[in-house]
């Protein structure tokens, strides 16, 4: 029977970044990451935007807490900063940062508030960056060390992990676009590094499990559907083509069918180095799996000169001209696809839980007499809520949903110019302002469902 509300037992949650919120790069002994370094360099962020106070969460931590509980948020999605706990990326810990994870899961369990704890990420210490990265399969050593290090720290109170955020936007945009850190632009590298986050997330799994009974281990990637954009027969293929490289790739080796043959024809010499077990490795199986979805991807043929998949995406004005919403990232909105995704997800690989790690908008957010109207961001959230409820109501094992994001923060090459928060934040005296989105939010979690009204209280 379709039910108008979520499980009893569906778990509300919000997310973060330690990049994107921490500030504080330089204090108690933490280490420079790769998104340090990226966004110091001039031209790669917008308005030379860096990280180095953020939010500032690294000191207001507290209040951040007590704001998330005032809202009845059940969980809350955070990483571990790799060079804050090990500064060099590998060999000597870092007391003084592990500490601050220390409190921070103290103050979320006093608060009620379960603790979902990301590896990683994107902030690569930038020391294992100097020795090649994630192309270098010592890289894969240094996170299995980190990850028994946080583990032995956190995990007699953690029991739910995430090992990588998105690795398809570290393998692309960070190895073959160049527009996030590290800034490479060559596929080959781009595809070592892809295998190399892959065989880590299945070498850290019975690490984590390790510390507590009963552990859940999942990894998040990001997935959108490929939608082709004519019923050419070019597109179709140019959008399977975009299917199995930017979701495939991933789902696949993960749920143990190895990396998508025709792709590994398409790449040829600039696959991957495979060891012989690493594919097993890499299918060890997982709790949960993590998705965020933020919206679909409307492909054309293209030359290979022009995209390795033989694709090109529609841009934001051929959205909007396809009658389409979108958003301040120039996305566009098309809740029915995260029905559509989720159901596919489910029947291709039957995941034995789902958790929505990521999902929300950003708009041209204004504070405005103290307050913050952002009616597009509630119809935004209200949909793709609907959207998932529709799945469930289908037999999709969604345990729970954890808004992106929590604050306003660094939005990456972007800086602060787009906010995606639920709560606005003043850069300049760091004061949180509830957005009506997160009155929303506050609303969808007292009810487990969507309230009869959009506006807020």
């Amino acid at each position: 029977m379709e039910r108008d509300r979520f499980p009893d037992d569906f778990l509300w949650g919000a997310a973060t970044a330690a990049y994107q919120i921490e500030g504080a790069v330089s204090e108690d002994g933490r280490g420079p990451s790769i998104w340090d370094t990226f966004s110091h360099s001039p031209g790669n962020t917008e308005n030379g935007d860096t990280g180095d106070v953020a939010c500032d969460h690294y000191h207001r931590w507290p209040d951040d807490v007590r704001l998330m509980q005032n809202l009845g948020v059940e969980a809350y999605r955070f990483s571990i900063s790799w060079s804050r706990v090990i500064p060099e990326g590998f060999g000597q810990p870092n007391e003084r940062g592990l500490d601050f994870y220390d409190s921070l899961v103290d103050g979320l369990l006093a608060a009620n508030i379960t603790p979902f704890v990301t590896l990683y990420h994107w902030d690569l210490p930038q020391a294992l960056q100097d020795k090649g990265g994630w192309a270098n399969r010592a890289t894969v050593d240094a996170f299995v060390e980190y990850a028994d290090l946080v583990v032995a720290r956190l995990g007699d109170r953690v029991s739910h992990w995430i090992t990588h955020n998105e690795p398809q936007v570290v393998t692309f945009a960070g190895n073959l676009q160049g527009r996030h850190a590290p800034g490479i632009q060559d596929l080959g590298t781009a595809l070592q590094v892809a295998h190399h986050l892959l065989l880590s997330h299945g070498r850290v799994v019975p690490v984590l499990r390790s510390a507590r009974a009963g552990a859940q281990v999942g990894i998040t990637l990001n997935l959108s559907p490929a939608l082709p954009a004519s019923d050419s027969p070019e597109d179709q293929a140019a959008a399977q083509r975009f299917d199995m490289g930017n979701n495939r790739w991933f789902l696949d080796p993960l749920h143990g069918r190895g990396y998508p043959r025709e792709l590994v024809e398409l790449y040829g010499d600039r696959m991957p180095e495979i060891g012989d077990n690493d594919l097993d490795l890499i299918a060890t199986p997982i709790d949960f799996l993590g998705v965020n979805y933020y919206f679909p991807q409307t492909i054309r043929a293209a030359p290979l000169s022009v995209h390795p998949l033989g694709g090109q995406n529609r841009t934001p004005e051929e959205e909007v001209a396809a009658g389409r919403e979108i958003t301040a990232m120039g996305w566009p909105v098309v809740p029915e696809a995260f029905t559509q995704l989720l159901q596919r997800v489910h029947a291709d690989y039957a995941p034995k839980a789902i958790y929505i790690t990521e999902n929300g908008a950003a708009f041209d957010d204004k504070l405005e007499d103290g307050a913050v109207h952002d009616p597009q961001r509630i119809a935004y959230l209200r949909s793709h809520l609907d959207a998932v409820l529709s799945a469930i109501n289908t037999g999709v094992p969604v345990r729970g949903y954890f808004v992106w994001s929590l604050l306003d923060n660094f939005e990456w090459a972007y800086g602060y110019s787009k906010r995606f928060g639920i709560v606005y934040v003043d850069y300049t005296t760091q004061e949180r302002v509830l957005k009506d989105s997160a009155r929303f939010f506050e609303r969808v979690i007292d009810e487990s469902g969507l309230p009869a009204e959009a506006s807020p209280d």
